[in-house]
């Protein structure tokens, strides 16, 4: 997919190398901005998607791409982050209401706190981030309440926002869709679905679990668009 160097507008775009997470990326380069990409080694146990990261960012010509060395492993409380079990289920239809047990406590308020400080320092006044609040998984972080509290919180926090030389927007071009709008999307975008990581609990051939909340919904997504997911899964 080629893009045009004469864009001139700058986007700092969280990317974890999940499906959602590339789609995003892929909207806003199709919209015409330059996108720097970032991502976080946070001490999550499916560390694995950070080399997925790196292929997505390559793959969409990212202006650069940054990876933040935090440790949220001090805090736990999350079977990604903790010595704790990730759940999983049988098929989607299993999923159980609630907030699970893979929810990482304030993750989405620390990455958007990371990509509004980078923002700030580009001169630049938008933020992409693939949040869900259709087919997710039930985080309290990835709510459209959540977001726009976040945008009003970022513009009175700022030096930027308080001068008005920026007036911060976060974009989330996903948070209406369901997961197989968001496969048909990521195909429309020229997402390389084979580069993405979505298992919170792969195994050390770094295949996909297809068992966990997250590998559920994505191959929901897949198979209701009517795709195949080309990523390896254990037998």
């Amino acid at each position: 997919m080629a893009y045009d160097d004469s864009i001139t507008m700058n986007a700092v775009c969280l990317l974890s190398g999940g499906l959602d997470s590339a789609t995003c990326l892929g909207v806003a380069r199709r919209d015409g901005f330059d996108c720097y990409a970032l991502s976080f080694d946070y001490g999550q146990r499916h560390k694995i998607e950070l080399a997925a990261a790196a292929h997505v960012a390559a793959h969409f010509a990212a202006k650069e791409h940054r990876t933040a060395h935090i440790d949220l492993r001090a805090f736990g409380g999350s079977a990604l982050t903790a010595d704790i079990a990730v759940p999983k289920h049988a098929s989607a239809d299993d999923l159980p209401a609630g907030i699970p047990i893979t929810y990482v406590p304030a993750r989405n308020t620390i990455f958007l706190s990371y990509a509004m400080a980078w923002a700030e320092v580009l001169g630049a006044s938008d933020i992409f981030i693939g949040v869900n609040a259709i087919d997710y998984s039930g985080y309290p972080d990835c709510r459209p309440e959540f977001i726009a509290a976040f945008e009003t919180m970022a513009n009175l926090a700022t030096k930027s926002g308080v001068e008005a030389r920026t007036r911060l927007h976060i974009h989330t071009p996903l948070a209406a869709l369901d997961k197989a709008a968001i496969v048909r999307l990521a195909a429309e975008v020229g997402v390389d679905f084979a580069s993405t990581h979505s298992c919170y609990d792969p195994d050390p051939q770094a295949r996909s679990c297809g068992r966990c909340d997250s590998c559920l919904l994505r191959l929901k997504g897949f198979r209701e668009a009517g795709l195949t997911d080309p990523v390896a899964y254990t037998p």
